[in-house]
This record gives structure tokens, sequence and C-alpha cells, in this order.
């Protein structure tokens, strides 16, 4: 669990990006306002923001955000998230950013604060041991570091 080892300190730029992002965020529903901050192998740092939908399931959060502006720009290998949201406490990735995260580095390292100063750290094979993986031999729990389709448990049939 690196990412509970991590300094508080090494983490503020990335959170104050977050930060600087949740203030673009289109709530008008939820008045919920979050923005994502992530990190490429290469130290730069892509930030995203949730945008709402009148029709929910078209909402896009801000972590999917993050990832999308950084696959635009060519990159496609993340070190650290951080996520900020105007609530009092931290939110974890939804489901459907975890699996995208998971597409790109499934031992991401996050951390998310809330406005009142309440922070999580954890790492994403935490929040999405069994990632989907396509072909389906792919799938795997995260760290796992045998070839496709020798994870424990599997058998052919």
């Amino acid at each position: 669990m690196r990412a509970r080892k991590k300094k508080p300190d090494e983490w503020e730029k990335l959170v104050a990006a977050a930060r600087g992002a949740s203030a673009k965020a289109y709530a008008p529903y939820s008045e919920l306002r979050v923005g994502a901050a992530l990190e490429g192998e290469d130290g730069r740092v892509y930030v995203g923001c949730n945008v709402e939908n009148s029709s929910f399931g078209l909402t896009i959060c801000a972590e999917r955000a993050a990832v999308m502006c950084a696959v635009a720009q060519g990159e496609q290998q993340f070190r650290r998230l951080a996520i900020y949201t105007t609530d009092g406490g931290p939110l974890s990735p939804c489901g459907a950013c975890r699996q995208v995260l998971a597409e790109f580095c499934d031992g991401l390292l996050i951390v998310s604060v809330g406005r009142g100063g309440l922070r999580r750290e954890l790492e994403l094979s935490e929040l999405l041991p069994q990632a989907f993986g396509w072909p389906a031999g792919d799938a795997r729990p995260a760290g796992d570091a045998r070839p496709a389709g020798e994870a424990s448990g599997e058998e052919e049939v």
C-alpha cells in the first residue's frame, strides 16, 4: 500500500491542481464540484472536472475527464491521482472511473481530499481488486504477475 507511505506534502501540488479543476466543474444538478489531477510517468499533470448532464447517465466524472485529457495528449502511463471535492469529505472514484483507470495503471496511487481537509490515501488495486480485462483470459487480480490464464482459481474446461 504505497500511497500510505507517501508524505502529505508530496501531494500538495497535485491536490492544488485538482482543487483548481474543481472550480471549473459544471454541476448544476448536484452542485458537487469535483476536480482530478493525474500525474503521468514523466511528471506532467493532466486535469479534469466533472461535467453533469440532465440525462444523468451521460455525466462525466473528473477522474475520467483527466484520463481522456491525458490520452488525447499522448500519455498512457500514470503514477498518481489527486481528487478534490467541494464536499466536506473525500470521495472514492466511482466504479466506471475505477475501471477506466485500471485500463492504464492498476497500481495507481490515489489521494482524495474534501473541502474540509479530510483526506483518504489508497491504491487503485485496493478499490478494484479484480478489474475486467479483455480478452477474458487477461482478467486476473491486480498485482498478479503471472501470465494471463494462469491466475489462481482458474481452470481450463
